[in-house]
């Protein structure tokens, strides 16, 4: 079998956690926040685990992270 291209735009998104999650980043954080409160922004620079509904396409564009 050949090997499978990463999909890098990806690859620089998401990691894996030790049990095999795949960790993402929140969006809303970059521009306009003058009128999120704090917490918000406080809140949206953790990063979450990867919704089940998406991760077997994660799995399929990320085969080796």
């Amino acid at each position: 079998m050949p090997k499978i291209k990463t999909s890098r735009a990806a690859a620089k998104r998401f990691r894996k956690t030790g049990t095999g999650k795949i960790v993402r980043n929140k969006a809303y954080k970059s521009h306009i926040l003058t009128k999120k409160s704090q917490k918000r922004k406080r809140n949206l620079r953790k990063s979450t685990i990867l919704d089940a509904t998406n991760v077997k396409n994660m799995k399929k564009i990320l085969p080796y992270v």
